[in-house]
């Protein structure tokens, strides 16, 4: 049973009930604590400098010719990663950004109907090589050189 307090209130008996509210009061505590510094973690970037921006050159690849073609070229800024297009029908052009210090390329596979095609690379704008595929599954790879990234390389 309850007993009166000094101030007439009723108090917790010594059956350990009042003990096992004051343990969950400080869990509730430390759990409210531990999930504001959490979420001041995630949510605080101001102080985290911005990822720098990757320099990049204009490079122009173009295939040309009869039949029906494969394409893979390197492009996407940041990654440089290859993208495939396919059954890409003739002529084609593509410009893309490409980072500094990737060996920009294109390579161009026609399909079993064969055919012929001729794959161009330009980088800023100036020819830099092509090559011909002809045939049945003809393959060709025109490819050029990027200077590495420095810190004066205009993007």
């Amino acid at each position: 049973m309850a007993e009166k307090g000094p101030a007439g209130l009723a108090t917790a008996s010594r059956n350990g009930s009042s003990n096992n509210r004051r343990g969950f009061v400080i869990a509730a505590a430390v759990v409210a604590a531990c999930t504001g510094l959490v979420l001041y973690g995630v949510l605080n970037t101001e102080d985290q400098p911005k990822p720098r921006a990757v320099p990049t050159a204009e490079v122009t690849y173009e295939v040309a010719g009869t039949g029906t073609v494969e394409v893979s070229y390197l492009a996407r800024s940041e990654a440089g990663d290859a993208t495939v297009e396919k059954s890409v029908k003739l002529p084609w052009k593509k410009s893309v950004q490409v980072p500094l210090g990737k060996a920009p390329s294109v390579n161009i596979a026609l399909d079993g109907k064969g055919g012929q095609a001729l794959c161009a690379l330009a980088i800023r704008g100036r020819h830099v090589q092509s090559a011909t595929a002809s045939g049945t599954y003809g393959r060709a790879t025109c490819t050029g050189e990027l200077p590495a990234a420095t810190e004066e390389s205009p993007g």
